[in-house]
């Protein structure tokens, strides 16, 4: 497509679809910065402010209108997205391409996802299916890498000093009043360098719907900052420091406490819960440091260079009281906390060679882990440990990877990459499945993934694309150790003798832009091997162990578009469906049961249509967003997990939502916004808590 086409294009979509079908330069697809139309690969973009114009609130949040996604919510405060069927540790979160996995996340729906400040960050890009070729293990359904803000001091005139900044709030009447703000500063001399400094404040309130009414305990605080220094070592690099820091206190589990009355809709009906308290805290920070540059020259021997030092602290607890639950046992009071701390390098390095470039490197991350828990009685008088996860442990992961993209014709390019993962795992101290201590446990594993990817473009408007990705995900320290509440209360308990999870992805898209239109069709298909999955001790026990017993496949078509039927209107939207199944034991010993995966996207769609005003100044929008019954589910399953899903699956729902924007000067933007007019009571599939009812959201920001 010629660059006036794509610019046109830009700016007639830009407006309306900011989060899938502009053409901006993207680098997790492929490590080098490129156009996201030339990506072998189904991506998706999503700018800060399409996060600001929507009103999403968490990271996961913004991913909503995203096909192939589905947003669980365990709490309001968590939040793990469900991409292409692969949840938790089976997706994969960057933070400015730094690893935010590391060796504790548990099984399932996790809730780090909701531990970066979305007001922080300046875009998202999201490549689905995309392998571990380029980022290792866990990028199986998903990668996802959030960009954060900075001070764009390259834009500014050479040499000129330069201070700006800006303050936002933005209200919540569905939320007992909610409340978010923040304020930014940046100041630097054009060329030469630029400090950004933000700091977000958030308060929370408990949400509420027609069905259930006041979900007590589900608002929660939370703050943020973040820092930001680019300096310009030579005109073509630069060295940047960066931190990020979130704090999230008592953030409730609703589902599993009495707050939660249970739900009934019709024939679809869940549990109340039954323990007092679970609540977590979560504070979490990254710091990097990176030096990153290109050489102009044609027949320079590296192109481009990037090399990382990342560090990363995280302190997770959880409380639970399971009284007055009959079934809590002699020691229904349980307590917990991990710290670990993550150092990282990352050596990034592109070189042109023949008709294409070759992008190569390095990554290395180390996690030091410390756990501390107990269980004990209302009185205090029964005491014990328990370790959530091995304690005194340390867990590496070294890879190696290659990827080169050959242009091949004008037309055609072709995309193939491998990969060598050395991981290594080392438990300190930890409780085996007969709550014995075990003490110098150790585990090591190797992993040789490739891709090959290919985009052909018909025409300027038409291209076609696909391929084949391998994945991979080594057992983790939760996998070897674990020992943590799952679903409506049973214990998953970890198993030092696993193997690594390997998975396939197959896929076929099809993409169409001209100026005033864009769509996309996009085919997939899973294959897994190996996966870890926690399997029920005895016939009927809600206590699970990890084995590597499960194998499975999924599949599904994504269809995405945007069309300026008017200069003045736009409509998009998106339809996505997914199917799947995996053999796993009813129990251990027991023989293979065929089965629904899990927590499958159910037939999803959404619609918008908006108008902008002549002068750009004013902007309205309504959206339709839809989901079909989700009932491919056993009884089993449902009942284990029936404070989340209810009897006979999880209902369908349409809601509506309108919103609308006024840049009233240069200096001052508002936004407002309706959501879910018709008060529907409604949840995500497998999600802990309903949606908010109707409410009304009212933001502004003001720049200087």
């Amino acid at each position: 497509m010629p660059p006036m086409t794509r610019l046109l294009l830009l700016a007639s979509l830009a407006p309306i679809h900011a989060q899938t079908l502009l053409d901006p330069l993207m680098v997790t697809a492929t490590r080098t910065p490129g156009d996201r139309a030339d990506a072998p690969y189904t991506t998706d973009f999503i700018a800060q402010d399409f996060i600001r114009q929507q009103a999403r609130r968490t990271l996961p949040d913004a991913l909503q209108y995203t096909p192939g996604v589905l947003v669980q919510k365990t709490a309001n405060g968590h939040g793990s997205p469900f991409i292409r069927g692969f949840t938790g540790r089976q997706n994969l979160l960057l933070m400015d391409g730094v690893r935010i996995n590391n060796s504790t996340f548990r099984s399932g729906p996790i809730q780090y996802w909701n531990t970066i400040d979305p007001l922080s960050l300046d875009h998202v890009e999201l490549v689905k299916s995309q392998g571990s070729v380029l980022y290792g293990s866990d990028a199986i359904g998903g990668t996802l890498n959030a960009f954060g803000k900075s001070a764009r001091f390259r834009d500014q005139p050479t040499g000129a000093a330069y201070v700006s900044g800006l303050a936002s709030y933005e209200f919540r009447s569905n939320g007992q009043g909610s409340h978010q703000g923040r304020l930014e500063a940046e100041t630097g001399i054009g060329g030469c360098f630029g400090v950004l400094l933000g700091y977000s404040l958030k308060d929370f309130g408990d949400i509420e719907d027609s069905a259930v009414g006041r979900m007590h305990g589900t608002g929660y605080p939370e703050q943020d900052y973040d820092l930001r220094l680019d300096y310009a070592i030579t005109p073509d690099s630069t060295l940047t420091f960066a931190s990020y820091y979130v704090n999230q206190d008592e953030i409730s589990r609703w589902h599993r406490t009495t707050a939660n009355p249970g739900w009934t809709d019709g024939s679809h009906v869940t549990t109340p819960g039954k323990w007092s308290v679970n609540s977590f805290d979560q504070e979490r920070s990254l710091s990097y440091l990176r030096y990153a540059g290109a050489d102009p020259r044609a027949d320079a021997a590296i192109n481009r260079w990037s090399a990382t030092l990342s560090y990363q602290a995280s302190d997770d607890s959880e409380f639970q009281n399971r009284l007055p639950d009959p079934g809590a046992g002699s020691r229904p009071i349980r307590g917990y906390s991990v710290h670990v701390e993550t150092l990282g390098l990352d050596l990034e390095l592109e070189s042109k060679l023949g008709p294409g470039e070759l992008v190569y490197g390095l990554d290395f991350y180390h996690d030091n882990v410390d756990s501390s828990g107990y269980q004990t009685n209302a009185a205090d008088s029964n005491r014990r440990e328990s370790l959530p996860v091995a304690d005194d442990s340390s867990y590496d992961t070294l890879g190696l990877y290659s990827q080169y993209i050959w242009h091949a014709t004008p037309a055609f390019d072709l995309t193939g990459g491998v990969r060598y993962t050395h991981v290594e795992a080392d438990l300190g101290r930890y409780y085996d499945a007969t709550n014995t201590l075990r003490y110098g446990q150790s585990q090591n594993w190797d992993a040789v993934v490739g891709s090959l990817r290919g985009i052909y473009h018909l025409n300027p408007e038409w291209s076609l694309y696909g391929g084949l990705s391998q994945a991979f995900r080594a057992p983790n320290l939760d996998d070897l150790s674990g020992n943590l509440a799952a679903k409506s209360g049973g214990t998953a308990l970890g198993n030092i003798n696993l193997d690594p999870e390997r998975f396939i992805t197959y896929e076929l898209g099809l993409r169409q832009q001209t100026e005033t239109l864009a769509w996309s069709l996009a085919a997939f298909y899973t294959d897994a091997t190996d996966m870890i999955v926690g399997v029920p001790v005895t016939p009927g026990n809600a206590n699970t162990i990890a084995t590597n017993a499960s194998s499975g496949y999924i599949y599904g078509f994504e269809l995405e578009g945007a069309w300026r039927f008017h200069p003045q209107w736009e409509l998009s939207g998106f339809a996505a469906w997914q199917d799947g199944r995996n053999q796993s034991p009813a129990f251990v010993g027991s023989p293979d049961q065929d089965k629904p995966n899990t927590r499958q996207l159910p037939l999803s769609a959404s619609l918008a249509l908006r108008w902008t005003h002549p002068s750009d100044k004013y902007w309205i929008e309504g959206r339709l967003l839809a989901a079909d019954l989700e009932d491919r589910i056993t009884a089993a399953d449902q009942a284990a997990d029936s404070q989340r899903i209810p009897t006979g699956g999880t209902p369908g729902y349409l809601v509506a939502s309108l919103r609308a924007g006024w840049t009233v000067n240069d200096h001052l933007d508002l936004t407002a916004g309706l959501d879910n007019l018709s008060d529907q009571a409604y949840r995500n599939h497998g999600s802990g808590q309903n949606e908010p009812g109707f409410g009304a959201a009212v933001g502004a920001r003001v720049k200087w």
